[in-house]
């Protein structure tokens, strides 16, 4: 959990005060990771993965040269790939919860806190200031809870219809682990990447177009619904529709918007229905 402090100190502070405090943002990260190292979740060969996230935070500097933030922004897209699927060795993820299953007709639960995927929030949010743009809190809370509402409606309702989950509230022993890991680990990150970074980065690389908006939301909640293929088809649609919520919550109230909705669509599920789905038939 060392990383937890970092995230909530970061999104918590207002946006004009980014330039003071990404220093100290830094050296909590580095005290963590340090810490992580000393405990041996992390090994030597993790420093190779975390040179080339300084590499490429030094190559996407705006006083660079175009050539030369273009492939900072290739070697993060391929760090961020890799990271998020655990590809890169000298990370040794603790499996904090499971397997376990919550009701018993859910498929068993695993939760591991990641160190690898948690590093493209965190070069994201400390590198790229403009994926956080500045809204008012109470524009951000309108947003979010909108974006909460679609995303629930459509995305909910359509795994309750397909047979994927079905009412099931529960308050599990662990239900306060998995928040914080969910909310600062896991959401944070994936928002700061699909929302913030591709949106929002499509969104400026398109903004002499009237269509700019629109095709950068929806782009950006086809590959998060692309990262859910895992799961089968049924959670890759899902997977689409939520992005839609989560994205126009970004459109009109910014990170903190996004973050709400998909935390909050996460919470609805946890909570009150089948986690993560129900086992299929002929399974046990």
């Amino acid at each position: 959990m060392f990383a937890l402090p970092w995230v909530a100190i970061f999104l918590a502070v207002p946006a004009t005060w980014l330039s003071a405090i990404q220093w100290l943002s830094l050296g909590l990260l580095i005290l963590g990771y340090g810490a992580a190292l000393a405990n041996g979740q992390l090994g030597f060969q993790a420093a190779i993965p975390v040179a080339l996230v300084f590499l490429a935070a030094y190559a996407v500097r705006p006083n660079r040269k175009a050539h030369v933030r273009y492939i900072g922004h290739a070697l993060f897209i391929a760090l961020a790939i890799a990271l998020s699927m655990h590809w890169l060795p000298g990370f040794h993820n603790p499996l904090v919860i499971g397997p376990e299953r919550f009701t018993s007709d859910a498929v068993p639960f695993t939760m591991y806190l990641n160190l690898d995927k948690p590093l493209i929030g965190f070069w994201l949010l400390l590198v790229l200031p403009w994926i956080r743009p500045r809204y008012e809190l109470r524009k951000s809370l309108i947003a979010g809870i909108g974006g909460l509402l679609i995303a629930a409606v459509t995305c909910l309702t359509g795994a309750v219809l397909l047979g994927l989950v079905t009412w099931a509230p529960k308050w599990p022993s662990v239900s306060g682990l998995w928040l914080l890991n969910n909310l600062l680990l896991v959401t944070v990150t994936e928002e700061a990447l699909f929302r913030g970074y591709l949106q929002g980065g499509l969104s400026r690389l398109l903004k002499q177009r009237s269509y700019a908006d629109a095709l950068a939301l929806c782009a950006a909640a086809a590959l998060f619904g692309l990262a859910h293929i895992a799961g089968g088809w049924q959670w890759m649609v899902l997977g689409g529709l939520a992005g839609i919520g989560y994205g126009l919550a970004y459109r009109f109230g910014g990170l903190q918007a996004a973050v709400l909705a998909h935390f909050g669509l996460n919470v609805l599920h946890f909570f009150l229905l089948t986690y993560p789905m129900l086992q299929p038939a002929g399974q046990s």
